[in-house]
């Protein structure tokens, strides 16, 4: 027999760092956005308002949980944007079936 303790579900998520919360909601942001807006006609100016709002709350999530970024932190937040980046710019250079 296994211990009830075993299987039990984390309330809240909170053993997950906010460094790790704050890299994942912007990869499924961007995802979302590449998906709906990088197709056949240009770049929607939603796209960039959108981007525009996720900044902000990066820069906001980075400023109250100060304490949590360090140097190694800091750069994989720097390679997830830099990766993300390229995604963006692989995507959008796709052709398409139009």
């Amino acid at each position: 027999m296994l211990p009830e303790e075993l299987y039990k579900r984390r309330r809240n998520h909170n053993n997950t760092p906010q460094s790790l919360l704050l890299i994942i909601t912007n990869c499924v942001v961007l995802a979302v956005l590449i998906q709906l807006f990088t197709r056949c006609t240009p770049i929607n100016a939603f796209f960039w308002i959108v981007i525009g709002v996720l900044a902000i709350y990066n820069f906001f999530t980075i400023r109250r949980n100060r304490e949590e970024y360090n140097k190694l932190n800091i750069l994989i937040y720097i390679l997830s944007l830099l990766f993300m980046a390229f995604l963006f710019v692989y995507f959008s250079n796709q052709p398409h079936n139009c």
